[in-house]
């Protein structure tokens, strides 16, 4: 399998995991998505808005973080720390629909961003605050894994399930 099978395959799963939260949240009520918190974590675990919140804020990081290493020379990465974006931002206090619809949005231009690179484009890379050398295929990569992970953590919020 080429890279440019595995870059279109990654943008895909980066559609079909947005597509398959929106699914996951349809008959979730902002009450919902506000009281119940991450079984695994107790109290101080995440509620199903906090998550979204903290994709939706990470898709914009990460768009930031491949277009820096588009425009810079192996760029240093900035590093974000998520539990203080969670506080700062507000993130339980924001409305579940309004954030899944800027998700959606900044998805798109994602996708859009890493379909019109150009095979140069592809070979880009930065230092990660936490992985090191980070290609441009990893951060096609990151998203989709990134957001599988925050789906099942979303299922098991809905569910109460603990691991």
């Amino acid at each position: 399998m080429s890279l440019t099978d595995i870059h279109k395959r990654h943008l895909l799963l980066m559609q079909h995991t947005l597509s398959i939260l929106g699914h996951s949240l349809a008959g979730v009520s902002q009450a919902m998505a506000t009281t119940r918190r991450d079984p695994n974590d107790g109290d101080k675990g995440w509620s199903v808005v906090e998550v979204l919140c903290h994709l939706r804020d990470y898709d914009v990081i990460f768009q930031g973080r491949a277009q820096l290493m588009c425009t810079a020379e192996y760029p240093p990465l900035p590093g974000y720390d998520h539990e203080a974006l969670a506080i700062e931002r507000r993130y339980n206090e924001q409305d579940l629909r309004q954030v899944y619809a800027e998700l959606v949005a900044s998805r798109g231009r994602f996708v859009q961003f890493f379909q019109s690179l150009t095979a140069e484009g592809w070979t880009r890379a930065g230092i990660h605050p936490e992985r090191g050398h980070f290609t441009m295929t990893d951060a096609c990569v990151q998203v989709g894994t990134h957001e599988a992970l925050h789906i099942e953590q979303i299922l098991r919020i809905l569910r109460g399930d603990q691991l």
